[in-house]
């Protein structure tokens, strides 16, 4: 899950849902202490949700900024498409899903894109406060240029960025600490269960289920992976150093990736750092 062009779902809502969140958030944690689930750590989630303040503050003040490029690009559209009736809806949703799956893809295989998406994957204790655990001004850093495609053809912004952002409150959902088991669902939907192994660090299933909504890209394109059976999953970003200061927690890859490029002789070198895989 990322912020409005870079995954998640708090940071680009509205105050209301953002109290609705906080609800929930604190329902599950009561649920688990009330019946002894060893599910949260306090300081974790007070970092949690300190980095997704941020991440609103800085989302807010970005907002007109990354505007600019949508909307150039919507006044030189090749089409317009009316937005009326369920098959245009349709079609977009679709459509989203599938710049969604690339876009989250992408952030787990090119550093500077990974360098706002660790955030996300940081947290050690998988549950709703994970959720908001979103890196900051992702917007400006190349996420937009996913779902640019859909604007030029002629998708109104507010329809493209709105569905999106449905998506997004949707996949708050399955930060569930406990995830249940959906049944059937499971062949269609992104559901709690795909979500923590994506989330898991065990190398076995590392890098797996990037959808949003949907889990059928991911069965489509071979990404698409099962908890590991007799092997307990295990959260936080491989090899990192897990810490509470928030600061740390937002700003040490973007360190590292730009300590490493410094380091590293020749154009060509220092490119391949910025936009080459992570680790």
């Amino acid at each position: 899950m990322a912020g409005f062009f870079t995954g998640g779902a708090i940071a680009s809502q509205s105050g209301g849902f953002a109290l609705i969140a906080l609800t929930l958030m604190a329902a599950e944690y009561l649920f688990h202490k009330v019946n002894h689930v060893d599910s949260h750590d306090a300081g974790e989630s007070g970092a949690s949700l300190a980095i997704a303040a941020g991440n609103k503050v800085i989302g807010s003040l970005t907002a007109s900024l990354a505007a600019v490029p949508v909307f150039f690009v919507y006044r030189h559209r090749l089409f317009d498409i009316p937005m009326q009736g369920v098959a245009p809806w349709a079609l977009l949703f679709l459509a989203v899903e599938f710049c969604y799956f690339l876009h989250h893809l992408a952030m787990h295989k090119v550093r500077w894109l990974w360098a706002t998406h660790a955030v996300h994957h940081s947290a050690t204790r998988l549950n709703l406060s994970a959720a908001v655990r979103l890196g900051w001004g992702g917007q400006l850093t190349g996420g937009l240029v996913f779902y640019l495609p859909l604007v030029a053809l002629g998708f109104p912004p507010l329809a493209v960025f709105g569905m999106l952002g449905a998506g997004l409150v949707y996949q708050f959902f399955l930060h569930l600490a406990r995830p249940p088991h959906l049944g059937p669902l499971e062949w269609v939907l992104n559901t709690p269960r795909h979500h923590a192994v994506h989330h898991a660090a065990n190398p076995s299933v590392i890098d797996r289920n990037f959808g949003g909504v949907l889990i059928v890209f991911d069965r489509l394109f071979g990404t698409f992976a099962e908890a590991p059976r007799g092997e307990s999953l295990r959260f936080g970003v491989a090899g990192a150093t897990p810490s509470r200061n928030p600061l740390v927690i937002v700003f040490s890859e973007w360190i590292s990736m730009l300590r490493d490029a410094w380091r590293t002789p020749g154009l060509g070198g220092k490119l391949r750092v910025l936009f080459g895989p992570p680790g």
